[in-house]
Protein backbone atom coordinates (compact mmCIF):
# COMPACT_ATOMS: atom_id res chain seq x y z
CA UNK A 1 0.00 0.00 0.00
CA UNK A 2 1.07 3.56 -0.86
CA UNK A 3 1.26 5.74 1.96
CA UNK A 4 0.60 9.55 2.52
CA UNK A 5 3.11 10.90 0.56
CA UNK A 6 3.06 8.78 -2.43
CA UNK A 7 0.59 8.22 -5.32
CA UNK A 8 2.42 6.04 -8.16
CA UNK A 9 0.78 9.49 -10.74
CA UNK A 10 0.83 13.07 -9.48
CA UNK A 11 -1.48 13.77 -12.29
CA UNK A 12 -3.94 11.49 -11.38
CA UNK A 13 -3.97 13.83 -8.32
CA UNK A 14 -3.83 17.30 -10.15
CA UNK A 15 -6.70 16.54 -12.00
CA UNK A 16 -8.78 15.13 -9.07
CA UNK A 17 -7.91 17.76 -6.60
CA UNK A 18 -8.57 20.97 -9.25
CA UNK A 19 -11.73 21.60 -8.28
CA UNK A 20 -11.11 22.12 -4.28
CA UNK A 21 -8.32 24.33 -5.63
CA UNK A 22 -10.09 27.35 -7.65
CA UNK A 23 -13.44 27.76 -8.08
CA UNK A 24 -14.65 30.48 -11.09
CA UNK A 25 -17.43 32.91 -10.67
CA UNK A 26 -20.29 30.78 -12.23
CA UNK A 27 -19.53 28.61 -9.25
CA UNK A 28 -20.41 31.34 -6.90
CA UNK A 29 -23.05 32.18 -8.91
CA UNK A 30 -24.54 28.66 -8.57
CA UNK A 31 -23.86 28.51 -5.03
CA UNK A 32 -26.08 31.93 -4.77
CA UNK A 33 -29.02 31.16 -6.52
CA UNK A 34 -29.20 27.63 -4.90
CA UNK A 35 -28.48 29.45 -1.30
CA UNK A 36 -31.52 32.08 -2.60
CA UNK A 37 -33.87 29.23 -3.45
CA UNK A 38 -33.43 27.49 -0.04
CA UNK A 39 -33.81 30.43 1.41
CA UNK A 40 -37.25 31.17 -0.08
CA UNK A 41 -38.05 27.21 0.96
CA UNK A 42 -36.86 27.83 4.62
CA UNK A 43 -39.81 30.94 4.04
CA UNK A 44 -41.89 29.16 3.07
CA UNK A 45 -41.74 26.79 5.63
CA UNK A 46 -41.44 29.50 8.15
CA UNK A 47 -44.57 31.17 7.20
CA UNK A 48 -46.51 27.63 7.72
CA UNK A 49 -45.45 27.38 10.74
CA UNK A 50 -46.93 30.92 11.54
CA UNK A 51 -49.84 30.56 9.82
CA UNK A 52 -50.55 26.78 10.39
CA UNK A 53 -50.71 23.81 8.01
CA UNK A 54 -54.27 24.76 6.66
CA UNK A 55 -52.05 26.99 4.38
CA UNK A 56 -51.24 24.30 2.71
CA UNK A 57 -53.46 22.24 0.20
CA UNK A 58 -54.77 19.88 2.53
CA UNK A 59 -58.37 19.44 2.48
CA UNK A 60 -60.78 16.54 3.67
CA UNK A 61 -59.69 13.38 2.98
CA UNK A 62 -56.75 14.49 1.75
CA UNK A 63 -54.40 15.28 4.79
CA UNK A 64 -50.56 13.91 2.85
CA UNK A 65 -49.66 15.23 -0.43
CA UNK A 66 -46.62 16.95 -1.32
CA UNK A 67 -45.16 16.81 1.72
CA UNK A 68 -45.37 12.72 1.93
CA UNK A 69 -44.88 12.26 -2.05
CA UNK A 70 -41.74 14.59 -1.43
CA UNK A 71 -40.37 12.20 1.32
CA UNK A 72 -40.95 9.16 -0.36
CA UNK A 73 -39.27 10.00 -3.15
CA UNK A 74 -35.93 11.38 -1.39
CA UNK A 75 -35.77 8.12 0.47
CA UNK A 76 -35.69 6.91 -3.14
CA UNK A 77 -32.79 8.61 -4.23
CA UNK A 78 -31.06 7.51 -1.10
CA UNK A 79 -30.65 4.18 -2.61
CA UNK A 80 -28.20 5.45 -4.80
CA UNK A 81 -25.08 4.74 -3.13
CA UNK A 82 -25.78 2.05 -0.53
CA UNK A 83 -27.25 -0.55 -3.17
CA UNK A 84 -24.96 0.62 -6.14
CA UNK A 85 -22.06 1.19 -4.21
CA UNK A 86 -21.86 -1.30 -1.86
CA UNK A 87 -22.85 -3.62 -4.28
CA UNK A 88 -20.33 -2.88 -6.70
CA UNK A 89 -17.80 -2.99 -3.94
CA UNK A 90 -18.40 -6.13 -2.47
CA UNK A 91 -18.34 -7.66 -6.30
CA UNK A 92 -15.39 -5.96 -6.78
CA UNK A 93 -16.67 -4.79 -9.90
CA UNK A 94 -13.53 -2.98 -11.61
CA UNK A 95 -15.73 -0.14 -13.33
CA UNK A 96 -16.61 1.24 -10.17
CA UNK A 97 -14.31 2.99 -8.94
CA UNK A 98 -15.64 6.64 -10.11
CA UNK A 99 -19.06 5.65 -9.44
CA UNK A 100 -18.72 5.03 -5.54
CA UNK A 101 -18.36 8.33 -3.97
CA UNK A 102 -20.56 10.31 -6.19
CA UNK A 103 -23.02 7.68 -5.36
CA UNK A 104 -22.45 7.64 -1.71
CA UNK A 105 -22.86 11.60 -1.65
CA UNK A 106 -26.11 11.18 -3.13
CA UNK A 107 -27.02 8.70 0.18
CA UNK A 108 -26.46 11.06 2.53
CA UNK A 109 -28.13 14.14 1.02
CA UNK A 110 -31.26 12.74 -0.42
CA UNK A 111 -31.88 11.46 3.59
CA UNK A 112 -30.72 14.55 5.04
CA UNK A 113 -33.75 16.37 2.84
CA UNK A 114 -35.78 13.36 3.21
CA UNK A 115 -35.29 13.20 7.19
CA UNK A 116 -36.80 17.02 7.12
CA UNK A 117 -39.67 16.29 5.23
CA UNK A 118 -41.73 14.45 7.69
CA UNK A 119 -41.34 17.48 10.33
CA UNK A 120 -42.60 20.27 7.52
CA UNK A 121 -45.41 18.11 7.60
CA UNK A 122 -45.91 18.15 11.44
CA UNK A 123 -48.50 20.89 12.31
CA UNK A 124 -46.39 21.60 15.84
CA UNK A 125 -42.82 21.15 14.29
CA UNK A 126 -41.38 22.39 18.03
CA UNK A 127 -42.85 18.95 19.53
CA UNK A 128 -40.79 16.87 17.41
CA UNK A 129 -38.93 15.58 20.20
CA UNK A 130 -42.01 13.68 20.90
CA UNK A 131 -41.91 11.03 18.52
CA UNK A 132 -38.67 10.07 20.27
CA UNK A 133 -38.87 7.08 22.83
CA UNK A 134 -37.57 8.35 26.05
CA UNK A 135 -38.33 8.24 29.26
CA UNK A 136 -39.98 11.29 31.06
CA UNK A 137 -41.93 12.47 33.68
CA UNK A 138 -45.45 12.89 32.17
CA UNK A 139 -45.40 8.89 31.58
CA UNK A 140 -46.24 9.54 28.18
CA UNK A 141 -44.41 7.31 25.52
CA UNK A 142 -44.89 8.38 21.25
CA UNK A 143 -47.38 5.69 20.16
CA UNK A 144 -45.76 2.97 19.02
CA UNK A 145 -47.88 2.25 15.85
CA UNK A 146 -47.57 5.58 14.28
CA UNK A 147 -45.40 5.78 10.79
CA UNK A 148 -44.03 8.77 12.09
CA UNK A 149 -41.80 7.20 14.60
CA UNK A 150 -41.08 3.92 12.19
CA UNK A 151 -40.08 6.42 10.10
CA UNK A 152 -37.97 8.21 12.47
CA UNK A 153 -36.09 5.24 13.65
CA UNK A 154 -35.50 3.94 10.14
CA UNK A 155 -34.49 6.97 8.58
CA UNK A 156 -31.84 8.09 11.12
CA UNK A 157 -30.36 4.45 11.37
CA UNK A 158 -29.86 4.22 7.50
CA UNK A 159 -28.30 8.36 8.02
CA UNK A 160 -25.82 6.95 10.41
CA UNK A 161 -24.87 4.26 8.64
CA UNK A 162 -24.55 6.00 5.03
CA UNK A 163 -22.54 8.83 6.69
CA UNK A 164 -19.88 6.15 8.07
CA UNK A 165 -20.40 4.80 4.19
CA UNK A 166 -19.56 7.60 3.01
CA UNK A 167 -16.45 8.90 5.44
CA UNK A 168 -14.66 5.87 5.68
CA UNK A 169 -13.34 5.79 1.63
CA UNK A 170 -12.24 9.58 2.34
CA UNK A 171 -9.90 9.19 5.04
CA UNK A 172 -6.80 8.42 2.82
CA UNK A 173 -7.64 11.33 0.58
CA UNK A 174 -8.13 13.30 3.87
CA UNK A 175 -4.80 12.64 5.16
CA UNK A 176 -3.43 13.37 1.41
CA UNK A 177 -5.20 16.83 1.13
CA UNK A 178 -3.94 17.98 4.59
CA UNK A 179 -0.12 17.79 3.93
CA UNK A 180 -1.07 20.41 -0.02
CA UNK A 181 -4.03 22.34 2.07
CA UNK A 182 -3.11 25.56 4.43
CA UNK A 183 -5.64 27.40 6.82
CA UNK A 184 -9.17 26.22 7.90
CA UNK A 185 -9.14 23.38 5.28
CA UNK A 186 -5.88 22.29 6.72
CA UNK A 187 -7.22 21.56 9.79
CA UNK A 188 -10.64 19.90 9.10
CA UNK A 189 -8.83 17.45 6.62
CA UNK A 190 -6.16 16.99 9.58
CA UNK A 191 -9.30 16.50 11.98
CA UNK A 192 -10.88 13.93 9.83
CA UNK A 193 -8.30 12.20 8.69
CA UNK A 194 -7.63 10.34 12.08
CA UNK A 195 -3.94 10.31 12.03
CA UNK A 196 -3.96 8.32 8.65
CA UNK A 197 0.06 7.48 7.78
CA UNK A 198 -1.46 4.94 5.21
CA UNK A 199 0.59 1.82 7.16
CA UNK A 200 -0.47 -1.47 6.06
CA UNK A 201 -2.76 -2.69 9.32
CA UNK A 202 -4.32 0.80 8.63
CA UNK A 203 -5.20 -0.03 5.00
CA UNK A 204 -6.75 -3.29 6.25
CA UNK A 205 -8.36 -2.15 8.98
CA UNK A 206 -9.64 0.75 6.37
CA UNK A 207 -10.97 -2.38 4.04
CA UNK A 208 -12.29 -4.52 6.44
CA UNK A 209 -14.55 -1.49 7.76
CA UNK A 210 -15.57 -0.67 4.32
CA UNK A 211 -16.71 -4.13 3.48
CA UNK A 212 -17.73 -4.47 6.94
CA UNK A 213 -20.48 -1.00 6.08
CA UNK A 214 -20.97 -1.75 2.70
CA UNK A 215 -22.73 -5.47 4.23
CA UNK A 216 -24.69 -3.48 6.60
CA UNK A 217 -25.76 -0.77 4.57
CA UNK A 218 -27.08 -2.99 1.88
CA UNK A 219 -29.90 -4.24 4.56
CA UNK A 220 -30.51 -1.15 5.86
CA UNK A 221 -31.41 0.06 2.45
CA UNK A 222 -33.54 -2.49 2.17
CA UNK A 223 -35.60 -2.62 5.55
CA UNK A 224 -35.96 1.25 5.66
CA UNK A 225 -37.57 1.58 2.51
CA UNK A 226 -39.85 -1.03 3.14
CA UNK A 227 -40.64 0.75 6.12
CA UNK A 228 -41.50 3.34 4.50
CA UNK A 229 -43.98 1.50 1.94
CA UNK A 230 -45.88 0.22 5.39
CA UNK A 231 -46.69 3.45 6.34
CA UNK A 232 -48.80 2.93 3.21
CA UNK A 233 -49.44 -0.40 3.39
CA UNK A 234 -50.52 -0.87 7.00
CA UNK A 235 -53.40 1.84 6.45
CA UNK A 236 -56.80 0.66 5.01
CA UNK A 237 -56.96 2.97 2.39
CA UNK A 238 -57.83 1.32 -1.22
CA UNK A 239 -55.11 0.54 -3.61
CA UNK A 240 -52.41 0.94 -0.43
CA UNK A 241 -53.20 -2.17 1.77
CA UNK A 242 -51.17 -4.40 0.13
CA UNK A 243 -48.62 -7.50 0.30
CA UNK A 244 -46.56 -6.26 -2.83
CA UNK A 245 -45.90 -2.55 -1.89
CA UNK A 246 -43.05 -3.36 0.37
CA UNK A 247 -40.75 -4.84 -3.10
CA UNK A 248 -42.32 -2.44 -5.05
CA UNK A 249 -41.25 0.72 -3.38
CA UNK A 250 -37.63 -0.72 -2.84
CA UNK A 251 -37.59 -1.40 -7.05
CA UNK A 252 -38.82 1.69 -7.55
CA UNK A 253 -36.09 3.49 -4.85
CA UNK A 254 -33.35 1.50 -6.91
CA UNK A 255 -34.87 2.62 -10.03
CA UNK A 256 -34.89 6.61 -8.99
CA UNK A 257 -31.65 6.07 -7.06
CA UNK A 258 -29.77 4.82 -10.41
CA UNK A 259 -31.28 7.87 -12.83
CA UNK A 260 -30.12 10.11 -10.17
CA UNK A 261 -26.77 9.02 -10.27
CA UNK A 262 -26.39 8.63 -13.37
CA UNK A 263 -27.45 12.76 -13.61
CA UNK A 264 -24.67 13.27 -11.16
CA UNK A 265 -22.34 11.71 -13.08
CA UNK A 266 -23.34 13.24 -16.09
CA UNK A 267 -23.23 16.78 -14.64
CA UNK A 268 -19.89 15.56 -12.75
CA UNK A 269 -18.13 14.92 -15.91
CA UNK A 270 -19.71 17.89 -18.10
CA UNK A 271 -18.77 20.84 -15.06
CA UNK A 272 -15.74 19.48 -13.80
CA UNK A 273 -13.81 17.84 -16.69
CA UNK A 274 -13.64 14.09 -15.99
CA UNK A 275 -13.88 12.53 -19.27
CA UNK A 276 -11.06 10.78 -18.44
CA UNK A 277 -12.63 9.29 -15.36
CA UNK A 278 -16.46 9.08 -16.18
CA UNK A 279 -16.08 7.55 -19.45
CA UNK A 280 -18.85 6.03 -21.97
CA UNK A 281 -18.36 2.25 -20.08
CA UNK A 282 -19.61 3.47 -16.79
CA UNK A 283 -22.72 4.94 -18.48
CA UNK A 284 -23.79 1.75 -20.95
CA UNK A 285 -23.22 0.05 -17.74
CA UNK A 286 -25.60 1.90 -15.63
CA UNK A 287 -27.62 2.36 -18.80
CA UNK A 288 -28.64 -1.38 -18.59
CA UNK A 289 -29.21 -1.51 -15.34
CA UNK A 290 -31.68 1.41 -15.22
CA UNK A 291 -33.20 -0.45 -18.37
CA UNK A 292 -33.17 -3.89 -16.16
CA UNK A 293 -34.48 -1.71 -13.41
CA UNK A 294 -37.54 -0.39 -15.36
CA UNK A 295 -38.79 -3.87 -16.62
CA UNK A 296 -38.59 -4.29 -12.99
CA UNK A 297 -40.79 -1.47 -12.45
CA UNK A 298 -43.45 -1.79 -15.14
CA UNK A 299 -43.61 -5.65 -13.91
CA UNK A 300 -44.69 -4.95 -10.42
CA UNK A 301 -46.98 -1.34 -11.75
CA UNK A 302 -48.70 -3.96 -13.95
CA UNK A 303 -49.16 -7.16 -11.16
CA UNK A 304 -50.98 -4.05 -8.84
CA UNK A 305 -53.18 -2.72 -11.56
CA UNK A 306 -54.18 -6.46 -12.88
CA UNK A 307 -55.15 -7.68 -9.40
CA UNK A 308 -57.21 -4.43 -9.05
CA UNK A 309 -58.70 -4.97 -12.38
CA UNK A 310 -59.63 -8.15 -11.94
CA UNK A 311 -61.20 -7.89 -8.56
CA UNK A 312 -63.24 -5.04 -9.09
CA UNK A 313 -63.97 -4.25 -5.31
CA UNK A 314 -65.72 -1.36 -5.50
CA UNK A 315 -63.60 1.10 -3.00
CA UNK A 316 -60.51 -0.19 -4.96
CA UNK A 317 -61.98 -0.28 -8.21
CA UNK A 318 -62.87 3.55 -7.84
CA UNK A 319 -59.47 4.65 -7.17
CA UNK A 320 -58.37 2.16 -10.12
CA UNK A 321 -60.72 3.90 -12.65
CA UNK A 322 -59.98 7.32 -12.23
CA UNK A 323 -55.93 6.34 -12.09
CA UNK A 324 -56.39 4.56 -15.64
CA UNK A 325 -59.69 6.92 -17.42
CA UNK A 326 -60.40 9.54 -15.14
CA UNK A 327 -58.79 13.04 -12.90
CA UNK A 328 -55.34 11.20 -12.40
CA UNK A 329 -55.13 9.21 -16.04
CA UNK A 330 -52.60 12.31 -17.52
CA UNK A 331 -50.48 12.16 -14.78
CA UNK A 332 -50.65 8.22 -14.83
CA UNK A 333 -49.87 7.59 -18.74
CA UNK A 334 -47.55 10.51 -18.39
CA UNK A 335 -45.82 7.85 -15.93
CA UNK A 336 -46.03 5.10 -17.75
CA UNK A 337 -44.15 6.31 -20.33
CA UNK A 338 -41.59 8.43 -18.60
CA UNK A 339 -40.31 5.19 -16.67
CA UNK A 340 -40.97 2.44 -19.62
CA UNK A 341 -41.62 3.92 -22.79
CA UNK A 342 -38.73 6.15 -23.29
CA UNK A 343 -35.93 4.52 -21.80
CA UNK A 344 -36.73 0.88 -23.25
CA UNK A 345 -36.94 2.40 -26.28
CA UNK A 346 -33.26 4.39 -26.00
CA UNK A 347 -31.65 1.48 -23.96
CA UNK A 348 -32.86 -1.90 -25.42
CA UNK A 349 -30.96 -0.87 -28.42
CA UNK A 350 -27.17 -0.94 -28.53
CA UNK A 351 -26.55 1.46 -30.83
CA UNK A 352 -28.90 4.24 -29.33
CA UNK A 353 -27.49 3.73 -25.76
CA UNK A 354 -24.80 6.95 -25.11
CA UNK A 355 -24.08 9.35 -22.56
CA UNK A 356 -26.67 11.02 -23.74
CA UNK A 357 -29.38 8.86 -24.36
CA UNK A 358 -28.66 7.37 -20.75
CA UNK A 359 -28.76 10.74 -19.23
CA UNK A 360 -32.50 11.59 -21.00
CA UNK A 361 -33.67 8.59 -19.70
CA UNK A 362 -32.28 9.36 -16.04
CA UNK A 363 -34.15 12.48 -16.40
CA UNK A 364 -37.58 11.17 -17.23
CA UNK A 365 -37.06 8.50 -14.86
CA UNK A 366 -36.76 11.16 -12.08
CA UNK A 367 -40.10 12.87 -13.10
CA UNK A 368 -41.86 9.79 -13.98
CA UNK A 369 -41.23 8.56 -10.11
CA UNK A 370 -42.15 11.72 -8.74
CA UNK A 371 -45.42 11.48 -10.59
CA UNK A 372 -45.79 7.72 -9.05
CA UNK A 373 -45.41 9.37 -5.34
CA UNK A 374 -47.81 11.86 -6.18
CA UNK A 375 -50.01 9.35 -7.47
CA UNK A 376 -50.19 6.60 -4.96
CA UNK A 377 -50.35 9.54 -2.10
CA UNK A 378 -53.04 11.77 -3.62
CA UNK A 379 -54.97 9.53 -6.12
CA UNK A 380 -56.22 7.05 -2.97
CA UNK A 381 -56.68 9.30 -0.15
CA UNK A 382 -59.04 11.64 -3.15
CA UNK A 383 -61.15 8.47 -3.56
CA UNK A 384 -62.13 6.88 0.19
CA UNK A 385 -64.15 4.01 0.63
CA UNK A 386 -67.01 6.10 1.18
CA UNK A 387 -67.95 8.10 -1.79
CA UNK A 388 -69.78 10.56 -0.32
CA UNK A 389 -66.02 11.62 1.24
CA UNK A 390 -64.32 11.96 -1.94
CA UNK A 391 -62.51 14.89 -2.39
CA UNK A 392 -59.87 16.93 -4.64
CA UNK A 393 -56.70 18.33 -4.03
CA UNK A 394 -54.21 21.10 -5.34
CA UNK A 395 -51.04 22.19 -4.09
CA UNK A 396 -50.25 25.85 -3.10
CA UNK A 397 -47.33 28.04 -3.19
CA UNK A 398 -46.06 26.58 -0.25
CA UNK A 399 -45.91 23.70 -1.25
CA UNK A 400 -44.41 23.91 -4.36
CA UNK A 401 -42.11 26.20 -3.16
CA UNK A 402 -40.71 24.04 -0.05
CA UNK A 403 -40.91 20.78 -3.22
CA UNK A 404 -38.44 22.77 -5.33
CA UNK A 405 -36.17 23.99 -2.93
CA UNK A 406 -35.83 20.49 -1.74
CA UNK A 407 -34.22 19.70 -5.35
CA UNK A 408 -31.82 22.65 -5.48
CA UNK A 409 -31.30 21.31 -1.85
CA UNK A 410 -29.48 18.57 -3.35
CA UNK A 411 -27.55 20.63 -5.78
CA UNK A 412 -26.39 23.21 -2.96
CA UNK A 413 -25.40 20.00 -1.00
CA UNK A 414 -23.39 18.49 -4.16
CA UNK A 415 -21.35 22.20 -4.86
CA UNK A 416 -20.03 22.55 -1.56
CA UNK A 417 -19.10 19.06 -1.50
CA UNK A 418 -17.60 19.53 -4.57
CA UNK A 419 -15.33 22.21 -3.22
CA UNK A 420 -14.11 20.38 -0.13
CA UNK A 421 -13.94 16.59 -1.05
CA UNK A 422 -12.60 14.65 -4.38
CA UNK A 423 -15.74 13.13 -5.88
CA UNK A 424 -13.55 10.71 -6.89
CA UNK A 425 -11.19 8.46 -4.58
CA UNK A 426 -7.68 9.58 -5.82
CA UNK A 427 -6.69 6.52 -3.73
CA UNK A 428 -8.57 4.01 -5.33
CA UNK A 429 -6.03 4.98 -8.85
CA UNK A 430 -2.76 4.05 -7.46
CA UNK A 431 -2.46 1.32 -9.80
CA UNK A 432 -3.81 2.93 -12.58
CA UNK A 433 -3.55 6.44 -13.81
CA UNK A 434 -7.13 6.65 -15.84
CA UNK A 435 -9.00 3.34 -14.34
Amino acid sequence: MATVAEIPDPRVRTELWRPLSRAGSRYWIAVTLCAVIVAAGLAAWGYQIAKGLGIAGYRRPVFWAFYEADFVFWIGISHAGTLISAILRLTHAGWRKPVTRAAEAITVFALMIGAILPLIHLGRVWLFYWLIPYPNTRLLWPNFRSPLLWDLTAIFTYLIASSLYLYLPLIPDLAQLATRSRGWQRNLYRLLALKWVGSDRQWHALERAMKLMAAIVLAIAVSVHTVVAWDFAMAIVPMWHSTIFGPYFVVGAIFSGIAALVIVMASLRRFLHLESYLRPLHFDNLGKLLLLMSLLWIYFTVAEHLTIWYGKQPAEYSVFESRIYGDFAPYFWSMVILNFVVPFMLLSIRRLRSIRTVTICAVTVLIGMWIERFLIVVNALSRPRLASAWGAYSPTWVEITITAASFVTMTLLYLLFARLFPVIAVWEYEDVAHG
